[in-house]
């Protein structure tokens, strides 16, 4: 086989993983290969992957058989992120076209094992390895208005549904002076905006240039001395990590957006014992009012999982009490389904899928009735919104508020600007808006 020229990386799932997939593009580009617009036309295509949603893997065959031209010939195909950590091997003896199998915290030897796959050798390498990737990957290349750093990566804290301790190992914190180099770099690079990443990205620690240890509250007052960075964010969260400083950071820290993605996963202590969250459902209701003192106007949003085995119904009503009591801007809900190898899996009374169905329809219902009052409470006044992408009519472009709603208007400013918007609309997944024009003097 051919050593490829052109490559094409399709990220599925979590932020980390769209963070994933451009270091690895950046890291190619390195090697002197070329970005393709699409799998169709590319030497290489890398699959990163999600193991998160239901049928993941499943879900990574089926995107490996598209890759098959109409004349027989196909791309050298790698697959990475958390179903090769998950599946290894087995991905290759499953798809014999699948050329390299590559782990998350492996993809720096990316470069290797294109050689090692043109050479004909064996390219697998989900080793988990003491030495961090991020010191082997190049420079950032290129980013535009928002970006994605990566502070943290892994999991202790092994909720017995989740595959993520398997799939991206033990917490590990980068350190903070290549953080803060990586986040003047993006600056540098026209980044205004930078959410901060991690399984558990408040469990963030590390020594500052002056040897204190710090949280994710000090790395975060640090990054607000930058020039030039207008925004900061960060995701995902655990309850349990919610310092007292961190959340003191929310009522300082200017920059720090008034935003805060704090999954709880149910409402149910009995439920949330057998997930092994770590907190109950009172002591998430605490955290929640201590942010919500520091920072009166924060938006919250949340994940949760319905039709864990075991959940009665009235467990499931103590999930639409806590999602009445908190009343989120934004959230995500899914229905269980079991990760071989996950305690959960193995648990007897698992739900029958009918009855999961039934109770997502009445959460979404309850979650979308309340994104779509957040939302509306919007209009007729103003905000900053950054502009980052353009939308779909002429002259339109789709930015972001402070509490990270799509806002799409017309405008002539350009992408990368922050500027003023009276909002005029709003539905439940977007506002819209028009911009503000300063008035001549």
């Amino acid at each position: 086989m051919n050593s490829p020229k052109t490559f094409h990386v399709k990220s599925f799932g979590c932020q980390m993983n769209v963070y994933d997939g451009a270091r690895m593009a950046e890291l190619l580009e390195a090697e002197g290969m070329s970005a393709a617009s699409d799998g169709g036309t590319a030497d290489l295509v890398v699959l990163n992957t999600c193991h998160i949603r239901e049928k993941a893997a499943e879900k990574v065959y089926s995107n490996i058989g598209r890759l098959k031209r109409e004349d027989g010939t196909r791309p050298m195909i790698a697959v990475a992120g958390c179903v090769a950590q998950a599946e290894g091997a087995e991905i290759q003896r499953r798809a014999r076209s699948v050329d390299i199998v590559v782990g998350p915290q492996a993809y720096h030897r990316l470069p290797a094992l294109i050689g090692d796959a043109a050479a004909g050798r064996p390219a697998l390498d989900t080793d988990m390895p003491i030495q961090s990737k991020f010191g082997a990957l190049p420079a950032r290349r290129r980013q535009g208005p928002s970006a994605f750093l990566t502070v943290q990566e892994g999991c202790d804290k092994f909720c017995t549904y989740c595959v993520v301790p398997y799939t991206r190992g033990a917490e590990i914190s980068r350190p903070w002076s290549a953080i803060v180099d990586e986040a003047r770099a993006l600056v540098d690079m026209g980044a205004r905006e930078i959410t901060l990443l991690g399984q558990n990205v408040n469990a963030w620690t590390g020594e500052d240039d002056k040897g204190r240890m710090q949280g994710l509250d000090g790395l975060i007052r640090a990054l607000d001395a930058l020039p030039g960075l207008a925004r900061i964010r960060y995701t995902t969260s655990h309850p349990n990590d919610m310092t007292e400083g961190l959340i003191r950071a929310h009522a300082e820290v200017e920059k720090l957006m008034p935003f805060l993605h704090l999954p709880v996963q149910s409402g149910s202590d009995r439920i949330l014992k057998a997930m092994n969250r770590s907190h109950s459902a009172a002591s998430y209701m605490a955290v929640i009012d201590r942010v919500r003192a520091a920072r009166p106007n924060i938006a919250l949003s949340g994940d949760f999982i319905v039709g864990f085995p075991g959940e009665t119904d009235a467990e499931f009503e103590q999930t639409l009490e806590i999602v009445t009591a908190v009343n989120y801007a934004q959230a995500y809900s899914f229905k269980y389904s079991p990760r071989p190898g996950t305690p959960a899996a193995e648990m007897s009374e698992q739900i029958a899928p009918e009855v999961m169905d039934e109770r997502l329809q009445r959460l979404q219902a309850l979650l979308t009735r309340q994104t779509l009052s957040f939302n509306q409470t919007s209009v007729g006044g103003r905000t900053s919104v950054l502009l980052e992408r353009k939308g779909k009519r002429p002259g339109q472009l789709i930015g972001k508020s402070p509490w990270l709603q799509s806002v799409h208007l017309e405008t002539g400013a350009a992408i990368g600007d922050l500027i003023e918007v009276e909002i005029v609309s709003a539905g439940s997944n977007s506002l819209g808006g028009a911009h503000v024009m300063e008035q001549a003097a």
